[in-house]
């Protein structure tokens, strides 16, 4: 699902994970990438109980990063047993020291960067589009001291929007709304309805204080329809990260909403192949704690210890609460980077259930999930 992400220490192998690439006085692009694999075991499917888990191919991936004449480029490809897409593609300028410029397909900026969690699964805000999400636009990337400020605009999501030449628009790394749901309409079915997010507006604005970065974020965009805007979108965060030493903590709280014309309360979104559906509002909590370990085992030579907990409540349409809580480890070791990482999770994607669901029942998943970077 994600690469090398939350334990910062891993950065030195995965190349620019955010894409934040700097114009070097050598030109050159580097060409790099991982392949990563997984094992797991889930509590809520009794055929992969039966047969004590199963291990798969995750990703393979190539990267491209550098820069030629001081215009930088990162692009990545990805490949999976059931789709192959581009995570993201940009171009860049810096302006000065303190102001790059990007366009391309490139992440969102809103909340806790550069993600609002540690573990393998992300948080409950990624499946609504609000951790590591990429569409297609401009950035405005400014480091001022103490003070971040990212100012984005974005024409549609990475697939072209409601009329990009796409054969599944559900092929795709990071969730986006792609229709709404008709009365009775399938959790998991085509939408009947598409739409799609159109001209966006992001700013998320930090500070920080003794080590610890506060910000706010917010969001507003469009939705179109085939032939017609079909409402709105916005969405707000306040949110923290802070390194204490070997400790790190991350708290989050956002509210999103979509106005739609129809006054659907049910929404499609699309991701990794499959469509899923969402409420149209809802309030998400994130509280995240992790311990990085410095060491040297063998080829070790990091460790990083944490609990990720999400919270969504005050969903409409009004159905049960979405819970997740990831306990577990990532370690580096050589081009290694490695999750292991048990959830339990209640109306929660990829853990028996759906942000829709209505539920008040656990389920659980031990997941492990290995990587080479090069």
């Amino acid at each position: 699902m994600r690469y090398a992400a939350g334990f910062l220490l891993a950065s030195a192998i995965a190349a620019a994970p955010l894409g934040l690439v700097h114009a070097e006085d050598e030109d050159g692009i580097h060409v790099g990438g991982a392949v990563r694999f997984q094992y797991s075991f889930e509590d809520y499917d009794r055929d992969n109980r039966t047969r004590g888990g199963d291990i798969d191919l995750d990703t393979f991936r190539i990267n491209l990063d550098g820069s030629i004449g001081n215009v930088i480029l990162s692009a990545e490809w990805r490949y999976y047993q059931y789709m192959q897409v581009i995570h993201h593609a940009w171009v860049g300028y810096d302006f000065s020291e303190a102001w790059q410029l990007r366009a391309g397909i490139q992440q969102v900026p809103f909340g806790v960067r550069p993600f609002n969690s540690h573990n393998f699964f992300f948080s409950t805000a990624y499946y609504v589009g609000l951790e590591d999400d990429y569409d297609f636009g401009l950035v405005a990337d400014g480091d001022l001291g103490p003070i971040g400020v990212q100012l984005g605009f974005f024409k549609n999501d990475e697939q072209g929007g409601i009329d990009g030449f796409v054969d599944n628009r559900s092929d795709r790394y990071s969730y986006d709304v792609v229709g709404f749901r008709a009365p009775g309409e399938g959790t998991f079915a085509d939408p009947t309805n598409p739409i799609a997010e159109s001209n966006t507006g992001s700013l998320r604005a930090t500070v920080d204080v003794a080590g610890t970065e506060f910000g706010l974020s917010g969001l507003y965009g469009g939705l179109k329809g085939p032939t017609r805007s079909a409402g709105d979108y916005q969405a707000y965060a306040a949110h923290m990260n802070g390194n204490y030493g070997p400790v790190n903590v991350m708290l989050q709280v956002a509210d999103y909403e979509y106005d739609l014309d129809s006054g659907a309360e049910r929404l499609a979104v699309g991701a990794y192949s499959f469509f899923d559906t969402i409420p149209s509002e809802a309030l998400i909590y994130t509280a995240n704690f992790a311990y990085n370990i410095d060491m040297q085992l063998g080829p070790i030579t990091a460790i990083q210890l944490y609990n990720d907990y999400s919270l969504m409540t005050e969903k409409t349409p009004d159905t049960e609460d979405t819970q997740m809580n990831v306990t577990g480890f990532s370690v580096v070791a050589g081009g290694v980077f490695a999750y292991f990482d048990f959830i339990v999770a209640q109306n929660q994607p990829f853990i028996g259930g759906t942000l829709e669901g209505d539920t008040d029942d656990w389920n659980s998943r031990f997941n492990i999930n290995v990587g080479y970077y090069f």
